[in-house]
């Protein structure tokens, strides 16, 4: 079959680099006489004919913003059939003979279940999460890193001129990945994540040796996923008899320029999406492994599971005093 037309859509919560993918897809596609149309806002545009004819210099000025110039949204209609035959119907009415899926899990059902009705679709992992289990890396983890240590060291400076402790937690849904690795940049006394249980006794004992050993203020990073670091605070202080403050760092980190590693990936992985599309390929999701571009089965991409790095938590665990 010849690729005249595709569309591209970004779905879910947004990360940087969304748009760097955006303007791969656009410019590839271009290159190989394949038009290309921007679905506005997710499947609800997809369902609601939200959709704009888009051309090279669309995507001017945008490799380098956060956030998604074709916006983005949850949509529980796609979850239906009703639903996804209107997504079928926007595609066959602007002749789009495959779509791009930049976002997540949920994002690749939808991709999975219209590449089904007939739409071939290829997803691209967009989530600063970091948490799709086919792919080693997702686009907008490293600058939600970069953003997060640096709002981290500044509350590292106040802890430190109050002697105080700070409980900070950073996003990650369910996913530790944002806390280990800022938390080891940020030389946190303690990181608690959901792949490994924790004890609040260890980490005020942790504390209290710590301060024994001349160190009066402590970082502890937690997963969003833990939750309760109010209560967190309260138990560390009335432990240790350090103040103790809880601070959520909260959507800031969805924001902001990407950096270089989410740009380049984000273009890998557009400029791929769109060699699988004019080869006729769809119901595939597109990773990274070994560094290296790969593709896989959408259902086979969501059914495997990705390890935790235990190694890594334990070395952030014996260099933190």
């Amino acid at each position: 079959m010849e690729v005249k037309s595709i569309g591209v859509l970004t779905s879910g919560g947004d990360a940087p680099g969304m748009n760097a993918a955006v303007r791969a897809v656009v410019r590839a596609a271009i290159r190989k006489g394949i038009d290309v149309y921007g679905i506005y806002r997710g499947y609800n545009g997809l369902i609601n004919g939200d959709v704009k004819k888009m051309e090279m210099r669309t995507v001017s000025d945008i490799i380098q913003k956060g956030g998604t110039i074709l916006y983005t949204a949850r949509c529980a209609e796609f979850r239906t059939k009703e639903g996804v035959e209107k997504g079928k119907q926007t595609c066959l009415k602007y002749g789009m003979d495959g779509v791009v899926v930049i976002g997540g899990d949920g994002s690749f059902e939808g991709a999975a279940v219209l590449s089904k009705a007939g739409i071939p679709c290829i997803g691209i992992p967009g989530t600063i999460d970091n948490d799709i289990s086919c792919s080693e890396y997702t686009i907008g983890y490293d600058t939600a890193m970069n953003t997060a240590l640096s709002m981290i060291d500044k509350i590292r400076d106040t802890a430190q001129s109050h002697d105080r402790c700070s409980i900070v937690e950073v996003m990650g849904r369910n996913a530790g990945y944002i806390a280990l690795n800022t938390g080891i940049a940020c030389g946190a006394s303690y990181i608690i994540v959901p792949e490994i249980s924790y004890d609040i006794n260890n980490i005020i004992e942790k504390i209290k040796v710590s301060k024994k050993l001349g160190k009066q203020h402590f970082i502890i990073l937690v997963a969003e996923g833990i939750g309760n670091i109010e209560d967190m605070s309260k138990v560390i202080e009335k432990s240790t008899g350090i103040e103790t403050r809880a601070t959520v760092l909260g959507h800031v980190q969805r924001g902001g320029s990407p950096t270089v590693r989410d740009r380049v990936i984000a273009s890998q992985f557009g400029y791929r999406a769109v060699e699988l599309l004019s080869e006729g390929i769809g119901n595939r999701v597109i990773g990274l492994k070994d560094n290296k571009t790969v593709d896989y089965d959408i259902k086979e991409g969501l059914a495997m599971k990705k390890e935790f790095d235990k190694e890594m938590f334990d070395i952030s665990y014996n260099i933190s005093f």
